[in-house]
């Protein structure tokens, strides 16, 4: 299954986009990262490093700023109607959400094989090589939520 197709059902279990919160605003992941080690059942480190790079880069002259933009826009705005406001927030977050199919289409384009490490073995060695690793029942409510 495609990435993204497996991410949009990822996405529709219970927990799951409450744990991927928490993993970014929490702990500064990428989940889009995060999600892409799973489904590719990544482990090795080297293979991590390498997309951590272009996640890491995307984040930070992409997603980053477009997220940062659509939170903003989420409080009212002195002189600007809320109703324009809130359409144009969800303009942003549409953004958003493209911004980071485009990273997950990237990432898939070059996964050459899937590696075989479970969910939260993958979730561990991206966690790790996105830097700073998440907490351990962070990454492990996000692996149980994914079944």
């Amino acid at each position: 299954m495609a990435l993204w197709d497996w991410t949009l059902q990822a996405y529709s279990q219970d927990g799951v986009p409450e744990a991927c919160l928490i993993l970014q605003d929490s702990f500064g992941q990428n989940t889009t990262f995060l999600l892409w080690a799973v489904w590719a059942e990544a482990s090795d480190p080297a293979v991590l490093a390498r997309a951590a790079d272009v996640a890491r880069r995307w984040e930070e002259t992409t997603l980053a700023p477009i997220r940062s933009l659509r939170r903003e826009l989420k409080s009212p705005f002195l002189g600007i109607d809320a109703a324009a406001r809130e359409a144009l927030r969800e303009d942003v977050k549409a953004v958003e959400l493209r911004a980071e199919r485009v990273l997950m289409e990237s990432l898939e384009a070059n996964t050459t094989a899937q590696d075989g490490a479970p969910a939260l073995t993958a979730l561990e060695a991206a966690s790790k090589a996105w830097g700073k690793p998440a907490p351990a029942e962070a990454l492990a409510a996000l692996a149980v939520a994914l079944g």
